[in-house]
């Protein structure tokens, strides 16, 4: 090529890339979700990605991390911790070491950098809660001073604790927001506090040991599990008496744990416990349609954000179980630390 063709044919070139251009550099959005499980008995946090299913990262927490929330915006999640040591059904809590109060708190890890930032009060014995709307306040269950605790999030501290029943468990708002429901383990009983207020004003009695609660749209009814029932019942929040009772298992054998509804409300998954499974009842009909073999004592459980998916946590075999929900099927199970307990699932 002689030096005048190449001189005409270099300032073209540069006027191509530069008008016409190559495609510009598109950074990918990230695809998938990131599941969180707290583990119990080893005080951690597995971080496990979608699209391998692999354990990503373990983040120390503190002692005995039980339930699980994100905030509204998904970029803090909120972990429940209790420096009281595990007393299950037939244990001499006498035999048990003294609690250990300096443990108690809830701990605030920040998704994007993927850390646990600090502690803050959460009352005492901490073990599960629920979040305002406008992700300013939360609401612990005290499983050992039987009651529950406001917890003002911009001052990070107590600012009402309410007694509700003995062994408190499972927490939820009422979908307007009035309302702060709590289960009593050990009285059958679900306690209704009002926030304005902040004083108990009513107690629903709705079947043995119960821990979860899950509202119907608009907060007319509410579905309450009944463990050592075998039982979920269904209860009119407007006249706040049981208004259906729905057999999931036989009474010892399979015993109602979590409860979660599905994106549109037509289906509520119930994790078993000691049955192994996993059910889906129809919440039109109130009959259970479905049912999965996940694994060791199913208890915790969170949707995958597209709603396709059901995660539960198997404490006893130290793992989580993966479920299609599409074909109701077990796709996989994967091994996290010691004793999952609660599990969340967040968009990337």
């Amino acid at each position: 090529m002689n030096s005048n063709v190449r001189y005409w044919l270099l300032p073209c070139l540069a006027l191509w890339l530069t008008s016409c251009g190559a495609p510009p550099v598109v950074l990918e959005k990230p695809t998938g979700y990131r599941i969180y499980v707290t583990n119990e008995s080893s005080g951690d946090l597995s971080v496990i990605d979608s699209n391998t299913f692999e354990v990503t990262s373990t983040i120390p927490l503190g002692k005995r991390p039980r339930g699980i929330h994100a905030s509204p915006d998904g970029r803090t999640i909120y972990v429940a911790l209790s420096g009281t040591p595990p007393a299950p059904p037939g244990v001499d809590e006498s035999t048990l070491p003294p609690p250990d109060k300096s443990a108690d708190g809830i701990g605030i890890f920040d998704v994007q950098s993927n850390k646990l930032v600090k502690i803050i009060q959460g009352g005492s014995d901490p073990e599960n809660f629920d979040i305002s709307a406008d992700g300013k306040t939360l609401f612990v269950s005290n499983e050992d001073a039987s009651g529950v605790s406001f917890i003002d999030l911009a001052s990070a501290k107590v600012t009402h604790t309410i007694k509700t029943g003995a062994e408190p468990e499972g927490v939820k708002l009422t979908p307007n927001g009035k309302q702060v429901w709590v289960t009593s383990e050990e009285e059958s009983s679900v306690g209704v506090v009002d926030i304005a207020s902040a004083k108990l004003v009513k107690k629903i009695k709705v079947g043995r040991r119960p821990r979860t609660i899950a509202f119907l749209p608009g907060g007319a009814q509410a579905y309450v599990n009944a463990e050592n029932d075998g039982t979920v019942v269904l209860v009119d929040t407007v006249s706040q008496e049981v208004i259906t009772t729905i057999k999931i298992g036989e009474a010892g054998v399979s015993k109602p744990m979590g409860l979660l509804l599905s994106p549109d409300s037509s289906m509520l998954y119930v994790t078993t416990g000691r049955g192994h499974q996993v059910s889906a009842i129809d919440t039109k009909s109130n009959e259970v349609k479905s049912w999965v073999e996940v694994g060791g004592r199913p208890w915790g459980l969170a949707l995958s954000p597209d709603g396709k998916t059901l995660i539960t946590a198997n404490g006893p075999n130290n793992e989580i179980a993966i479920v299609d929900l599409g074909t109701m099927t077990l796709s996989r199970k994967i091994k996290c630390s010691g004793s999952p307990w609660g599990v969340v699932a967040l968009a990337k």
